[in-house]
């Protein structure tokens, strides 16, 4: 049976802008600008130089510690290596590379047998995904080997998260009705490596197209769960809830109640590593919004400028606002020459009636941000204690536990710019807790 977790809102979904269009292969740009940094952890060092010929699928950047390797998604020669802008509003130091549109493949990529794939233990299919430089594709970046490796022995139930909540996303609903028996494949895997006989794709009722795919494709044990869509159904611990029942205990993470979740297309890229030998390269991206002439949902080199991606579905007029993913949880660009990187599902290119700002906003003390928040927190006393700066105050209020989905922010009818007040607030916490330098 399915859960109703507690709070979320009802977006307007605004999925009919791309749900429909098939994904498109985009063609592959004359630049791309694969950035050093594109996973929670340690960034990589570069392995390459000014002048160097690189391949299709070569690895070209890679660390120690909490770190996956990046790959060229290209073939060509290396312009620079250099600092660019990032889609998380810093500059990255990020490798340049002129595309000789000869699509050379690595001579590292090479596809598996069914056979051989059966023959590998969960230790050299954990490596073979650590080696891939897979990471969780629906906007956290948190590298899947971690994940995996750490879950092992303490998982009981295998997730897939093909929920996508987030209003004009479509993105993982084109990959499920387009390629299911890879999201299964990339499950029975996953699977493997936990050692269970069951696992779960939870996906909402509002992608009927998805769900027929998704149970034709699905094998022995695996179990399509489908659940009411509400905002943030996506969210790791609201989908954990949705699908068992459990709750995961504040700060805790999903392996304290034996749960482990895989967003869908990284559970795709899960199957083309271990079959195909081929590194996260591309993904598919949604681009949409309301002022675009044709929305599309696009299979897109790593790299790619978001320009080249809006440039090819057209405008009606100048943006008012570029998202990187959607408009509850996305982050507003300030350069259009930002690459897609592997957390990246969407640009969502929105128009001046988008426009919500209030200035000098004032609480009404309504209570509709805690009605609304799925977490259970008190976001009217978490906005305060950051405006007051009192950071005790803000742990008291387990600011840490907000997940930024938004939803008080939606429901605000005073517009306060709570998300914006409690990201601030988490770093003001973390900068207190930091050691400090001598």
């Amino acid at each position: 049976m399915a859960f109703s977790f507690f709070g979320g809102v009802h977006p307007k979904e605004n999925k009919w802008y791309a749900c429909d269009k098939e994904t498109q292969v985009f063609p592959e740009p004359d630049i791309v600008v694969i950035p050093m940094a594109q996973h929670i952890g340690a960034p990589c060092k570069p392995l390459v130089a000014k002048g160097d010929l690189v391949t299709r699928g070569q690895k070209i950047g890679d660390n120690q510690g909490l770190c996956v390797p990046v790959h060229a998604s290209v073939s060509g020669k290396v312009k620079a290596v250099e600092v660019r802008p990032h889609t998380n509003g810093s500059t990255v130091l990020s490798v340049v590379i002129e595309n000789d549109h000869l699509d050379t493949l690595c001579e590292t990529v090479k596809p598996r047998t069914q056979e051989e794939v059966d023959a590998l233990t969960p230790e050299q299919l954990v490596d073979i995904i650590h080696e891939a430089g897979i990471v969780g594709m629906g906007g956290a970046t948190f590298p899947t080997h971690v994940k995996l490796s750490g879950g092992i022995g303490k998982v009981d139930t295998a997730i897939v998260n093909a929920g996508e909540c987030e209003p004009y996303i479509t993105s993982d609903d084109r990959l499920c009705r387009e390629h299911p028996e890879q999201v299964v494949k990339g499950l029975q895997i996953i699977m493997k490596i936990f050692g269970l006989k069951e696992g779960h794709i939870g996906i909402e009722d509002n992608k009927p197209e998805a769900i027929a795919a998704l149970k034709a494709a699905a094998a022995e044990g695996i179990i399509v769960d489908v659940l009411p869509a509400k905002y943030p159904q996506g969210a790791e611990k609201q989908l954990i809830y949705a699908i068992t029942g459990r709750e995961v205990p504040s700060g805790g993470l999903p392996a304290a109640v034996g749960c482990a979740v895989f967003n869908a297309a990284t559970t795709r890229a899960i199957c083309e590593a271990v079959y195909d030998g081929m590194p996260l390269i591309q993904r598919i991206v949604t681009v949409s919004g309301d002022i675009l002439m044709e929305p599309k949902n696009l299979l897109v080199p790593i790299g790619t400028a978001f320009n080249d991606l809006i440039e090819a579905c057209g405008r009606n007029e100048n943006p008012y606002k570029v998202l990187s993913g959607g408009p509850m949880m996305g982050v507003a660009q300030y350069d259009l020459n930002v690459p897609t990187i592997k957390g990246v599902n969407a640009v969502t290119v929105l128009g001046r009636n988008n426009h919500h700002f209030v200035e000098d906003p004032h609480c009404l003390r309504c209570g509709k941000c805690i009605d609304a928040c799925p977490m259970k927190l008190m976001p009217v006393l978490m906005y305060k204690a950051w405006q007051d700066g009192d950071v005790e105050e803000m742990k008291k209020n387990n600011i840490m536990d907000c997940i930024e989905c938004g939803s008080c922010a939606y429901t605000c009818p005073a517009s306060v710019p709570l998300v914006l007040g409690f990201r601030v607030a988490k770093q003001a916490i973390r900068n207190a807790s930091a050691p400090v330098k001598k």
